[in-house]
């Protein structure tokens, strides 16, 4: 299959190219030329599959033309050695927790499904060393970091910003050494993330590092984030439900919200989408008033939402034809601010026994606000 670039005036790659290259030269995203629909039996039976079955399923249908079908289920089974449950929180709603990989991050599927694309296309080609930018706001980076730990071939730069990512998710990226190096900044995630962007942008340096991103711009991590999308519906199939599914993703950069407008593209029947946002809720905005007006980040308890500047707010874009009445008719958006998500971890521990970090919390009371609209 080939990508093209959402800003239209680059060329059309292959999938290498487009893992390769991260972002295309027109500072475009890659976009997949077609969006494959899965067939209805699969949904009909789809209860009785695992998650590596419906992993293998959907990853066949988007990279099956480019990856022999061996090496792309061992990538799938390599990448998800971890399962996805989806638990019940009270009546009606459920949690999937994206929390059991080796970083407890739910960048963990995005982050090792590509380190395992890279990897096999560095030594197909038997090409020099390929250096990973990749920005981070707490969780990319420990995702990315251990997905690409040891990986031959592959040197990755984490850039995060100081004072800014917890403890933990700073000691997941700065102490592995080996091929991950950690770059710390002295400004927001949007300056990280300008700095890997006008990296991209710089031709000279692209040709002397050969320079790719590991954030949700690259297809390789965001396009797998759609794998537990299918699986989450699996396990409400199986306890017969499968109609009037809501789905609330806390939303950031936007690649997981993506990935799951993808899904809903290839035949996964959800009613709609609620884009969960903390205090820096530019695409809430949009979806209210059609205008989209990007601003520097502020911090909050939901750190890896702290972006002012969302990057795959294009690729939405695209995928809809610029329409925002297409665009809100499928997702409407919810802001919360960090003493509305402090409450609903309590009242929710204290109703259920259940402990929602901050970013699903923030999910937890957009989808308690949607289901009322």
């Amino acid at each position: 299959m080939n990508y093209y670039s959402t800003n239209q005036s680059a060329p059309v790659v292959s999938l290498r190219e487009a893992v390769v290259k991260g972002l295309a030269p027109d500072k475009g995203l890659y976009m997949p030329e077609s969006i494959p629909h899965l067939p209805e039996v699969f949904f009909d039976e789809i209860g009785r599959f695992g998650l590596i079955t419906i992993a293998r399923t959907v990853a066949r249908a988007f990279f099956g033309e480019d990856i022999p079908q061996t090496k792309l289920d061992e990538i799938v089974a390599d990448t998800l050695n971890f399962d996805i449950p989806l638990v019940k929180v009270e009546d009606g709603i459920y949690a999937l927790e994206l929390f059991h990989g080796p970083t407890f991050a739910f960048k963990d599927v995005g982050a090792r499904f590509m380190a395992r694309m890279l990897s096999y296309f560095v030594q197909e080609q038997r090409q020099e060393e390929v250096k990973v930018l990749v920005a981070t706001s707490g969780d990319t980076g420990s995702a990315v970091a251990n997905g690409f730990l040891g990986v031959k071939g592959i040197r990755v730069f984490v850039l995060y910003p100081s004072g800014k990512v917890s403890d933990i998710q700073e000691a997941q990226f700065t102490t592995l050494g080996k091929n991950i190096v950690a770059l710390e900044i002295d400004g927001t995630f949007d300056d990280c993330q300008a700095l890997v962007k006008s990296a991209f942008m710089d031709e000279e340096l692209n040709l002397q590092m050969n320079l790719t991103s590991a954030n949700s711009i690259n297809v390789a991590r965001f396009l797998p984030q759609s794998f537990y999308y299918f699986y989450a519906y699996a396990q409400l199939a199986r306890q017969g439900i499968s109609t009037d599914v809501i789905l609330s993703v806390p939303s950031g950069n936007l690649g997981n919200l993506t990935a799951g407008l993808f899904a809903k593209r290839m035949g996964l029947p959800v009613k709609r989408f609620i884009a969960a946002n903390n205090r820096n809720d530019v695409f809430r905005e949009y979806l209210q008033s059609g205008k989209y007006t990007p601003r520097p980040s502020v911090q909050t308890i939901a750190n890896a939402m702290d972006v002012g500047s969302p990057s795959n707010f294009e690729r939405i874009l695209n995928l809809y034809g610029h329409s925002h009445e297409a665009i809100s008719k499928d997702i409407s958006g919810y802001r919360l601010s960090d003493e509305e998500i402090q409450s609903a971890i309590k009242g929710v521990y204290k109703g259920s026994s259940y402990l929602l970090d901050p970013h699903g919390a923030c999910a937890y009371l957009a989808l308690k606000e949607g289901r009322k609209a």
